[in-house]
This record gives structure tokens, sequence and C-alpha cells, in this order.
């Protein structure tokens, strides 16, 4: 079957611009409101009928050419001894922080196929209920944003305590990378084996590095992560594999020597001035501020116009937001963005 999404994933001509939202699956839907008042968040990423139904909102309500499946990036960890709850007011907490080489030394082996059996579970019932409509996406934290979750213990402005583990322990910083490498590398073909169409690698917080830092302590990994992964499967084409970063614009050279398919913009650089660093043989996602969402609709219409202005009907744009979709955003707005991208690219597409 032919998806436009998966097309311009390959830097395929498409009939318009395909689009899809980060978290287009969120808060800001009365339908996953309704599900959340009743299971707590976990709950709802641990159980795979809830996280299917919750998958599949926003593909029943708006024009969207992929679903995501609803899953989390932290509950990977718990495999490897980590301890995690979700506190209200502050997110994710980790218990048992990796505070010393030692802690790196006492994590777990774990399998992806048994400690997170249920996000695999939910994808294969999404499968069967999207009935081919649109491809799914799967995905996982990059090694470095699990890592300094792991560090943290949460949340970070500085990401401190990252910083000096990797800058004054270097074996353990590699020995750590390591194991998430090949952790996620193992989560993400499982997810391609359960029926994702594709998947993406959130590295969250890899833009509190330096570029030289980001070249000597990240890139190997998600270099090694998206090769392993490609080597897993033999068949043609192969799943394409997105990478997205937040505040990563001035690494733009080093984004692609990743080997992703496709590279995820924030709205930091013009979607433009992105694709030029990149250069060819990649394909971008991009790259609305998800605040503008916010803003009275001539001002989202304007702003997604420019965006597809400067990817100029080019091969290989996928419409998406900078980042996640806020809570506060009016459902209307989500609904008519998306059928914007279709009606405005319909003559753009070369």
């Amino acid at each position: 079957m032919h998806y436009r999404f998966l097309a311009a994933c390959r830097r395929e001509r498409t009939d318009v611009t395909p689009v899809w939202f980060m978290r287009q699956a969120g808060r800001y839907m009365p339908e996953y409101r309704a599900v959340r008042e009743r299971y707590g968040f976990l709950q709802m990423v641990k159980t795979p009928e809830l996280a299917a139904e919750v998958t599949l909102q926003p593909v029943r309500a708006f024009a969207v050419d992929a679903a995501i499946v609803f899953a989390d990036i932290l509950p990977l960890l718990e495999g490897a001894g980590l301890r995690l709850t979700y506190e209200h007011g502050e997110g994710p907490v980790i218990h048992n922080p990796l505070r010393a080489p030692g802690d790196i030394a006492a994590l777990h082996d774990a399998d992806p196929r048994e400690t997170v059996a249920y996000t695999l579970d939910a994808i294969r019932l999404v499968k069967r209920d999207l009935s081919g409509k649109v491809p799914l996406i799967g995905f996982s934290g990059a090694p470095f944003t699990l890592a300094a979750y792991a560090i943290e213990g949460g949340s970070s402005r500085d990401y401190r305590r990252t910083k000096v583990l990797m800058y004054t322990e270097p074996e353990a910083w590699r020995a750590l990378m390591d194991r998430l490498t090949g952790l996620v590398s193992a989560y993400l073909i499982a997810q391609i084996e359960a029926g994702a169409d594709a998947v993406q690698i959130f590295d969250s917080w890899a833009g509190a590095l330096a570029p030289g830092d980001y070249a000597e302590y990240v890139l190997p990994f998600v270099q090694r992560c998206i090769a392993t992964v490609r080597a897993g499967f033999a068949r043609d084409p192969a799943p394409p594999m997105i990478y997205f970063g937040v505040d990563l614009g001035g690494m733009s050279g080093l984004l692609r020597q990743t080997g992703a398919d496709v590279i995820g913009l924030d709205w930091r650089i013009t979607l433009d001035e992105g694709w030029a660093q990149l250069g060819p043989g990649v394909a971008v996602q991009g790259n609305l501020d998800p605040h503008v969402l916010l803003a009275p609709w001539p001002e989202v219409r304007r702003r997604a116009a420019d965006i597809l202005d400067r990817a100029a009907g080019r091969a290989g744009h996928i419409f998406n937001l900078g980042h996640g979709i806020v809570p506060e955003t009016p459902v209307d707005t989500v609904r008519r963005l998306a059928e914007f991208v279709h009606e405005y690219s319909v003559e753009r597409t070369i």
C-alpha cells in the first residue's frame, strides 16, 4: 500500500505534503482527557487496549497521515532496574538515579520484548484497527536522553550531573551508552517486528550539549543504533528512521552523519536553512512552533504557509511541529491545520 508519509520519508513525490503532529494524542483532546480521568498515565501506557485507543483518537479526529503509538520513553529503563513514577506537578521521577560508575555496572540486562511487551501489544492492536488507513510510527528515547534522565533522576535545567559524569568518568559513560544503545536498538527492532512502519528516535535533551561534546559522546551511539536497526531488516524498502532533537539547529552537519532517513527540525531554524545545511539525500520533518497553535487561525495559517513555501514542494518534506502539541491547544486549530497543509500543498509538490 502506498502511504504519502512513508513516501516522503524516502524522498519520493507525494500528491500533497504529509502531516502528523508530535504528541498528537494528548491532553488537548477531550477524548484523551476522558480516558485520563479514569486511569493514571503509566496505567494507560502499560495497558495495550488503552494505549491503542488513545493512539487512534487523533487518526479518527484529524486528517493526519500517520499514527504514532501512545507510549513513553522512560518505562524502557524500568527493565534495567530503575524505579520510575510520575509525580503530580513534577513529571517523571527516577528514585534510584545513576550517580556513580558502580550504579551503572549494577544495571540489569533487559529484553524489551519482555519488559515493554505492553507497547508491542499496543502496536499490534493499533495495526489491526487502522486497517491500512495510515501507517504507524513507533519510537524510543535516544541513548543520550535516556542516560540523562537516568542520571538526573528527572527533568533538569542544566544537566549538570550528566555532564560531570560524562567528562569525569568516560569509561563509565561509554559503558552506560553502550548498554542503552543496545537496549534502544532492540526496542526499535521489536516495534518494527510488531508492526510499526517507521520509527522515531527522540533526543529531547541533546541540545544541551556543545557540538564537540555531541560529536564525541553522543553521535557514535546514535549512528550505531540506526545502523543496527537498519541491519535488522532485509526487506526493501527498509522501515524509515527519523531522528529528532530539540535545539540542535547548530549541529546540522552532525545530524546528517546520524544516518537517519529523516531529520526533525525544531522552530529555532527556518526550514529552508535547516534543509540546506543538512544537504541532499535526507528528508526533513517540521517545524512549526507548537505555541503558534494558541494564536488566532489567520496567524497559524500564515506561519504554516511560510513553512510550506520554504519547503517549496520538494520531495521529502513532512509537515510537523517543532515539538509536541501543548495541552492548551484548541482541537479545531489542529483539525484546520492538518486540512490546510493538504490543501495548500496540493499544487506545490514536485
